[in-house]
């Protein structure tokens, strides 16, 4: 189609590698070429060209005037174009939205065209994906890298290692941030981070915000500041039942969900049988060292317990914590019914210390 073709030539930049950033002057002719022939291209096409997806919901209003009537989804390259993904983008642009896809299926992706076309419309606002862990961020920015047409310099990873006072920096100068919740409800209660900038906000195992999770705190902190950026969450399974769900909805401000399941049809063809198969790895030389180590020392503490007949006998190495926690909790229901010589209470202090070094190594 006319509008797709168009929309591939717009997007030379997805699929290949992240170049370094050209000079500041350079970057402001490019950002403006690009903008020009998108609204060229809008008004070229006929308006079929660049209706919603079928099944998407009619248009609403976007802030940022006639840039954000024209969106961006890669095609063609070494992007394969499906149609759940247009779908889930397209929404995702429009509403708070929670994806819900199996793992492998392309959430990244979408949170890739989302975070793009944000970038676009905003040229002085702030986009954010956030991930639980060190390791996720790095392999999220990874991933995004790959499929974002925006330059590297422009990009930038904030964990636990980087100092507040570059942090600082990093706020002001970068615009596509990729970090830990924790480090972002930081920054917020500091006033570090502009929040009043921030328009896109992507959610990595959405699934976790619940209670005071720190992404619950980053959405609250947030609101203080501005109403005016998206949520897009992304979890592979977003709850244990409805109402786990609904906390991560209502956290989130979640006001569309998109959901597929692995027997979906517009995912069947993408979705591969999968074969589990189990590899137990023996313990080297060195974690043999440091099992015996602590074997000796939980000794000291188990074999009391055993001659005071709180423990049952067992070798350590078949000792499972719930065992000690349960003979915690009946030593606390009927202390009286044992024959012991240690005081009550140091011998609970001596359960509570065995629970607590207990490390299980099978």
């Amino acid at each position: 189609m006319k509008g797709r073709s168009r929309q591939a030539t717009l997007f030379q930049a997805w699929g290949t590698q992240p170049t370094p950033a050209p000079a500041a002057k350079e970057e402001e002719e490019e950002e403006a070429a690009l903008l020009a022939a998108a609204i060229e291209a809008e008004a070229a096409d006929s308006p079929s060209s660049w209706l919603p997806p079928s099944g998407a919901s009619a248009a609403r209003g976007f802030i940022g005037g006639a840039p954000g009537t024209l969106w961006m989804f890669p095609s063609g390259g070494c992007v394969e174009e499906r149609s759940y993904q247009v779908r889930a983008s397209w929404e995702a642009l429009l509403a708070n939205t929670l994806l819900c896809l199996p793992t492998g299926l392309g959430k990244t992706l979408v949170a890739a065209v989302v975070m793009y076309n944000f970038y676009r419309w905003f040229p002085g606002g702030k986009i954010l994906f956030l991930a639980p862990t060190k390791p996720l961020v790095a392999q999220q920015r990874e991933a995004c890298a790959r499929l974002l047409g925006i330059p590297a310099a422009h990009m930038a990873e904030m964990t636990g290692g980087t100092q507040i006072v570059d942090r600082k920096e990093i706020w002001c100068t970068k615009r596509v941030f990729f970090l830990t919740p924790q480090i972002m409800a930081n920054d917020l209660s500091r006033g570090t981070c502009p929040a009043a900038e921030i328009k896109c906000l992507v959610i990595d195992e959405a699934h976790k915000a619940l209670g005071n999770h720190a992404y619950c705190q980053v959405v609250k902190e947030l609101c203080k500041y501005t109403r005016e950026f998206r949520v897009l969450a992304l979890s592979a399974t977003p709850g244990s039942d409805i109402k786990a769900v609904q906390q991560v909805i209502t956290n989130l401000l979640i006001s569309h969900i998109e959901l597929c399941f692995e027997d979906s049809p517009d995912i069947q063809p993408y979705s591969h049988e999968r074969r589990i198969e189990k590899c137990v790895v023996p313990l080297g030389k060195e974690l043999t060292e440091i099992q015996n180590a602590y074997i000796r020392v939980l000794e000291i503490f188990t074999g009391r317990l055993s001659r005071l007949q709180v423990l049952p006998r067992h070798e350590i190495p078949a000792l499972t914590k719930y065992q000690i926690i349960l003979a915690r909790d009946q030593f606390r229901k009927n202390p009286a019914s044992r024959n012991v010589v240690l005081s009550s209470t140091l011998l609970k202090t001596c359960l509570m210390e065995c629970s607590y070094i207990f490390v299980d190594f099978r």
